[in-house]
């Protein structure tokens, strides 16, 4: 048996940080964890920026509310659940990926959660647990899957080296560079080759 697991941010949906910096002019926002390999240091500077600029919840959710999934993403991810079982495995929040659960067809999504205070304001963050895409691959090893993993930033990294085959989609050249073991595509025709080709059925 086999089951796919995927990133979000990057591979089915623009980046929402990057995005949110971009129609807020707040350049900091932009960094992410194709630039900051350490997840934790990255959400803590997200949050003093967030509270420098008195920005909210209320505030990322309307830039939310007017993204899309990247072009051809709808379409992968359903010729991928024909095929395998599909789990997204991302360092997003529930509170922040309803909008696009809906518009790819409402698939299974394990994330994190914030803290909201009463004015709205996101107070802090709370992850599943330590390395929680590592340990979800090694959870599904435990239950006999073989797993296909793809991400495209330093985050990924562990779960594409627990995984039985890993691949990067888009990835930044440096995590190519650091990571030169995992087979790297572009496009969404490509993304389909490379599952075909990790898979040992005859797709």
């Amino acid at each position: 048996m086999e089951i796919a697991c995927l990133d979000l941010e990057g591979v089915l949906i623009p980046e929402i940080w990057t995005s949110f910096a971009e129609r807020t002019d707040v350049e900091e926002l932009k960094a992410t964890t194709r630039d900051i390999p350490d997840y934790d240091v990255l959400m803590r500077q997200r949050l003093d920026i967030l509270k420098t600029h008195k920005l909210g919840l209320p505030d990322i959710q309307e830039v939310i509310d007017g993204m899309e999934p990247l072009e051809g993403a709808r379409e992968f991810l359903d010729w991928l659940r024909e095929r395998f079982q599909v789990v997204i495995l991302s360092d997003t929040f529930y509170d922040f990926a309803a909008p696009f659960m809906r518009q790819l067809g409402h698939p299974t999504l394990l994330c994190h959660k914030l803290s909201i205070d009463n004015q709205g304001f996101v107070t802090d963050y709370h992850i599943r647990q330590k390395d929680p895409k590592r340990q979800s691959i090694k959870a599904f090893h435990s239950l006999n899957f073989r797993v296909i993993a793809a991400g495209d930033s330093y985050n990924d990294t562990t779960m594409l080296s627990e995984a039985d085959r890993g691949i990067l989609f888009r990835p930044p050249q440096n995590v190519i560079d650091e990571f030169p073991q995992f087979p790297v595509v572009n496009d969404y025709d490509r993304f389909r080759a490379e599952f075909k080709k990790a898979s040992n059925r005859d797709l």
